[in-house]
């Protein structure tokens, strides 16, 4: 612990004998009043957040790469870690279903209000995302799918705008979705960079709905740690 205390102190935050810090801290039976009182708490428990972060980047890959997962158990995972889809999301709103008979998957906000709606679907459980059509890659029915269903869902949202905005606080005017699906392993015979520049370029069609694997979101995660490790 003390090892990696050093490591995220000297690399993330600044602290003027990181070593020392950090044996201080890991060392003491009383950490969190340690944490509360020592004049580098707040740098050690922005360390400790970063660890976390870092373990359910480790867990979220394990189970995205886990062919028996289902969308519930990506979701009951990923629910509670907004930070995960990018620093532009606040939290989670409380309420899934805002439209009669919608329910999506996780709901999140932005700090000026607006929602964001990630759909799930599977990841090694997921069928193929994309095949030979003529000479090039192009998205399978099980990615168009589930972009369809997610302008569905966007389209519900416009039409009880006023009502939401009323009822819940939350602005649909300019909402958005990310469909989660598949990972590059269900297609060995083709490179990751590949399979994401096909979903790539289905995006930059598709206005407000954006389709990722869950390891090109992990990577992402992962990158916005700066360096701090994800594995134990």
């Amino acid at each position: 612990m003390a090892l990696w205390l050093e490591r995220v102190l000297r690399n993330r935050v600044d602290v003027e004998d990181p070593a020392e810090a950090a044996g201080r801290i890991a060392m003491s039976p009383e950490a969190l009043k340690v944490l509360a009182e020592d004049e580098n708490g707040q740098s050690l428990l922005k360390a400790a957040e970063l660890k976390r972060r870092a373990a359910s980047i480790t867990e979220l890959r394990g189970l995205s790469e886990d062919p028996a997962a289902t969308e519930h158990d990506l979701q009951r995972a990923l629910q509670t870690q907004p930070w995960i889809f990018g620093g532009q999301f606040i939290r989670t709103a409380a309420h899934r279903r805002l439209v009669s008979g919608d329910e999506v998957d996780i709901p999140l906000l932005r700090a000026d209000g607006t929602l964001h709606l990630v759909e799930l679907k599977r990841a090694m459980g997921a069928r193929a995302l994309v095949k030979r059509h003529r000479n090039a890659w192009v998205p399978t029915s099980e990615v168009h799918d589930a972009v369809g269903q997610a302008i569905n869902y966007l389209v519900g949202l416009d039409e009880n705008r006023q009502r939401i905005r009323e009822e819940f606080g939350i602005e649909t005017r300019r909402a958005s979705a990310l469909v989660l699906i598949g990972h590059p392993a269900l297609h060995p015979d083709l490179a990751e960079e590949d399979l994401n520049q096909v979903l790539r370029t289905l995006n930059t069609h598709t206005n407000r709905v954006e389709v990722l694997t869950y390891a090109e979101l992990l990577d992402s995660a992962e990158r916005s740690l700066g360096g701090i490790p994800t594995t134990a």
